[in-house]
C-alpha cells in the first residue's frame, strides 16, 4: 500500500462528502448493497471477529416496522432514504473465532466473559460501520448515520431472540444536495492530537 489515493477520491470519501439528510428517489439495488459488504468486510477487527451484523431495511412495509423506534426529527429522512442499515453486533460473535482467527485459540478469552464479550463486540462493530460508510461513499453512495432512535425498540422489532444488539442507523442512497446542512467546523491537530 504505497499508493496516495486522489484528491478527488480523498474529496468524495472525506473532505467533500456531507451527512445526508435528504435523498433523491434513486434506488440501492441488491448488488450495491452486496457490493458495499464486499467492500467493508476488509476492515480490520480485533482477532478478525466481524461482530458486525447488517440489516438492510429498504422496502416500505421493513421502513414502518423501524419508524416507531426512531426520535421525530428522523422520521422524514429514514422513510425518505432508499435503505436505511442497522448497524448491530452480534453477542455471541466469539462462536466464528476457530474459523476466523486461526492463529490461536481466541474463543475461550469470551465465552465466559460476558464483559469482554459485549466491549469487544461494541468496539468492533462500531468500527465496521464506519468502514460501510467509507465504502458507501467510495462506490459513490451518501450516508446519514444516526443515534437518535431507541436501541430496545429496535432490538425488540429485528432481533426478538436477543442474540443482536443495535449499535447505530445509516440511511444510504444518493443525497438531495437541496438538503444538507453548512458544513460545520472541524477541531484543528493541536486540539485533538498530540505527537510525542
Amino acid at each position: 500500500m504505497t499508493t496516495k489515493l486522489s484528491d478527488a477520491t480523498l474529496d468524495q470519501i472525506f473532505r467533500s462528502a456531507h451527512t445526508a439528510h435528504g435523498f433523491r428517489p434513486d434506488p440501492v439495488p441488491d448488488a450495491s448493497l452486496n457490493a458495499l459488504y464486499d467492500l467493508l468486510k476488509w476492515g480490520p477487527t480485533s482477532f478478525n471477529c466481524q461482530p458486525a451484523r447488517f440489516v438492510f431495511v429498504r422496502s416500505a412495509a421493513a421502513k414502518e416496522r423501524l419508524k416507531p423506534a426512531l426520535i421525530p426529527g428522523n422520521v422524514g429522512q429514514t422513510m425518505a432514504a432508499p435503505v436505511t442499515v442497522i448497524v448491530a453486533y452480534d453477542t455471541q460473535f466469539f462462536e466464528y473465532l476457530p474459523a476466523q482467527y486461526p492463529a490461536s485459540d481466541a474463543k475461550p478469552i469470551f465465552v465466559n466473559n460476558a464483559a469482554a464479550a459485549r466491549e469487544t463486540a461494541f468496539r468492533n462493530a462500531t468500527l465496521q460501520g464506519a468502514y460501510l460508510i467509507v465504502a458507501a461513499r467510495a462506490l459513490g453512495l451518501d450516508c446519514g448515520p444516526m443515534s437518535g432512535f431507541t436501541p430496545a425498540m429496535v432490538d425488540a422489532e429485528f432481533f426478538a431472540d436477543g442474540r443482536y444488539k443495535s449499535n447505530f442507523l445509516v440511511n444510504i442512497g444518493v443525497a438531495d444536495p437541496a438538503k444538507f446542512y453548512p458544513r460545520g467546523p472541524r477541531l484543528a491537530f493541536e486540539t485533538v492530537a498530540q505527537i510525542l
